[in-house]
């Protein structure tokens, strides 16, 4: 009796994996507040540079007065006439701003004056916050492999909560950084080992379903609770101390969640993984026989040392997918499509400043596109293929960034406020389909023996290229639609690259390196496109190529990376 077979006998769609779902549910929404509270406490709302005679006039009498130079936020005053329709810019550099606070909220970037010459200083943290998350991403994997998943769960929310408190106490640069690295060694790691568990320990129907309702519809209620938590206490501080607070209750989960039975199993602790399942059975008011735990204690105690055996023998090595031209020629163009597709995704999800509509309203509606945007992947990658929706939501996006770019370059008008922030949204959906494609068809292309491995070095290489990401942003200090127009030639040029990868829909994936040098041969830059409709009546009338129970282990792959 194999793993499923005794997980069956114990419930795997039942009490216990709705417990799971919750709890999920609850780390989503703390997990995106933390990942989004960088932006959150570095919104700059409209300045000008304060002047005395300014005081006793509204806000927009001073918005009035610094139209006229080239750099309102910046530009120091020397004299203003009493009528203010007549003011003179000083050579010295402003060290005073007046701030027009969105709903009264005061972010780090105004007590602090990080703006103008010292606004790349919140960009800094950023960029540490990634270098963080690169290398929590590698640390906290291994410890999940060598203590546990809960164990390494609880240590990474552990390191969120660390870097995000600290975070309330930064004064300079110096502190600012180090605790957004300390903060970024969370990301990532922090929701993708309890999703590994529950993979495990649920029903193929309710992975598909369930986990992916869950986790689009409580990311989006986090991320809108994450803006309107800082408009309602004000201060940025006081958000961080709020939103940090909840990591500490993940601690919760040790008594909560039963660590991966299939882990303990691979270390060889058969005991332990009965009792996690014993406990999952007593939770879910099921009888499960002796007998039967002594039938799965046979298998697991047969095919351990058979298992160890193999991989110690014949387990392929990642760099093994380099020795041979096409498998050299995939990875490395697997590599650059993550290298262009998690910094877009970073710096589309975290651009919601400059767009003439506050940065809270813009917040929240980029995350009201979460949902509706994963349901119509999942529909699209059914319909017409991994490559075709990643290629056609890439090329796509890049066209909403563009035209969102040309938008920004004609001038700020009540029209053309709208329409930037329609092309905003629009590209914040289309953003998500790519990412999510891209992800799911590059997983079906590394081979099984290195799946694991390769999956997580091309995340690994995309966290590190969000490093520019901050930078990116940046940039429209400078030419206000440089990012958009650097985001639309960068989407382009990954559908470029997807192109030049072999179509993965209804085909046997690969399982070793040689299987993986052959995969798509002879396959043309658009033959997925001819194949479009072929492949549609071959569904109905031959059935899909692939088996159910490779489909099945190939989608729970693609899922845990």
């Amino acid at each position: 009796m194999d793993f499923e077979e005794i997980l069956a006998k114990c419930g795997n769609s039942s009490r216990y994996q709705f417990l799971l779902l919750s709890l999920y549910g609850f780390l989503m929404v703390v997990i995106s507040m933390h990942y989004f509270s960088q932006n959150v406490i570095s919104f700059v709302p409209d300045h000008w540079c304060y002047h005395p005679e300014l005081e006793n006039r509204s806000l927009a009498e001073i918005e009035a007065i610094y139209a006229q130079f080239e750099r309102p936020s910046c530009t120091r005053l020397a004299s203003i006439d009493a009528d203010g329709g007549n003011a003179t810019a000083s050579t010295e550099r402003c060290n005073r701003w007046i701030y027009k606070y969105d709903f009264g909220y005061k972010s780090m970037n105004t007590e602090l004056n990080w703006v103008c010459d010292e606004a790349y200083k919140p960009r800094v943290g950023q960029s540490l916050f990634f270098v963080g998350s690169v290398c929590g991403t590698l640390v906290f994997g291994l410890l999940g492999d060598r203590i546990g998943r809960i164990k390494a769960l609880i240590l990474a929310n552990w390191c969120g909560f660390l870097g995000d408190f600290s975070t309330i106490f930064a004064a300079s640069l110096t502190s600012f950084s180090v605790s957004r690295f300390v903060s970024g060694l969370a990301a990532d790691a922090n929701s993708y080992l309890m999703y590994i568990l529950i993979l495990e320990y649920v029903s193929p129907s309710l992975r598909n379903i369930g986990l992916n309702t869950v986790l689009g519809s409580f990311y989006c209620l986090g991320l809108i609770g994450a803006s309107w938590l800082a408009v309602w206490v004000g201060h940025w501080r006081i958000f961080l101390a709020c939103s940090s607070l909840p990591l500490l209750l993940v601690t919760l989960f040790y008594f909560l969640v039963q660590e991966s039975a299939q882990w303990l199993v691979t270390r060889n602790d058969i005991d332990g993984a009965i009792t996690r399942l014993q406990r999952v059975a007593k939770i879910n008011r099921r009888e499960v026989s002796d007998d039967d735990f002594k039938a799965f204690r046979g298998y697991c105690e047969r095919h351990y040392e058979k298992e160890v055996q193999a991989a110690d023998n014949s387990q392929a090595k990642l760099l093994d997918m380099l020795k041979t031209p096409r498998m050299r020629s995939t990875a490395f163009k697997l590599l650059t499509i993550f290298i262009i597709i998690t910094p877009c995704y970073n710096t589309i999800a975290r651009n919601v400043e400059g767009l003439g509509i506050s940065p809270f309203i813009m917040f929240s509606l980029n995350a009201l596109t979460l949902p509706p945007s994963g349901y119509l992947q999942g529909l699209l990658q059914d319909r017409i293929g991994r490559k075709a929706t990643a290629v056609s939501w890439m090329a796509i996006t890049g066209l909403f960034a563009a035209g969102a770019g040309l938008v920004i370059s004609q001038g700020s008008s009540q029209q053309n406020v709208l329409l930037l922030v329609a092309l905003t949204l629009a590209a914040r959906f289309g953003v998500s389909i790519a990412d999510g494609a891209s992800a799911q068809f590059s997983t079906e292309l590394i081979p099984t023996c290195v799946r694991g491995r390769g999956v997580a070095v091309v995340h690994v290489a995309g966290f590190a290229a969000s490093f520019l990401s901050p930078y990116i942003l940046h940039l429209g200090t400078y030419f206000r639609p440089a990012p958009s127009i650097i985001l639309g030639l960068l989407f382009l040029a990954g559908a470029y690259v997807c192109l030049l990868l072999p179509e993965t829909r209804n085909r046997k994936l690969p399982m070793f390196l040689a299987e993986g040098e052959e995969f798509g041969k002879g396959e043309r830059m658009f033959d997925f496109l001819r194949n479009l409709r072929r492949v549609e009546g071959k569904d109905k009338a031959e059935g899909v190529e692939i088996s159910a129970k490779a489909k099945e282990e190939d989608t729970l792959m693609a899922k845990v990376a």
